[in-house]
């Protein structure tokens, strides 16, 4: 598929080849599915549309999903929290947040400085 669109001189942009990279996964109907960033390249709007037909590919199956962006994992079954190589908290998006730690000052601050961006755009 790539080599079709280069040697028509087209090339991809990273969030096309993310999406084309997403798509061919799914193709393959993996029993484990395994993200790496999966949604880093695509603008807000395209994430949350691969999010939600992510949800319904990862329903039912072993998925792992290696995230920044803590809007991609909100749902996980269960969320491993890593510092400097090494696991500090796991559980799920509302333990965490309950307890305070780590995983709670990233989400506070990521959620935060949306928050900041989008009044910023509506003013």
């Amino acid at each position: 598929m790539t080599r079709r669109w280069a040697s028509a001189g087209y090339r991809l942009s990273g969030g096309e080849r993310q999406r084309v990279a997403i798509a061919r996964v799914l193709l393959k109907n993996p029993r484990i599915l395994v993200l790496d960033e999966a949604t880093s390249s695509l603008d807000s709007l395209s994430e949350a549309l691969i999010q939600e037909a992510l949800q319904r590919v990862m329903n039912g199956r072993t998925s792992i999903v290696i995230a920044h962006r803590l809007s991609t994992i909100l749902a996980a079954d269960r969320i491993l929290v890593f510092k400097e190589g090494h696991l500090v908290e796991q559980g799920t998006h509302e333990t965490l947040l309950a307890q305070g730690g780590l995983y709670a000052e990233l989400y506070e601050t990521q959620f935060r400085s949306r928050e900041l961006a989008e009044e910023t755009t509506t003013v």
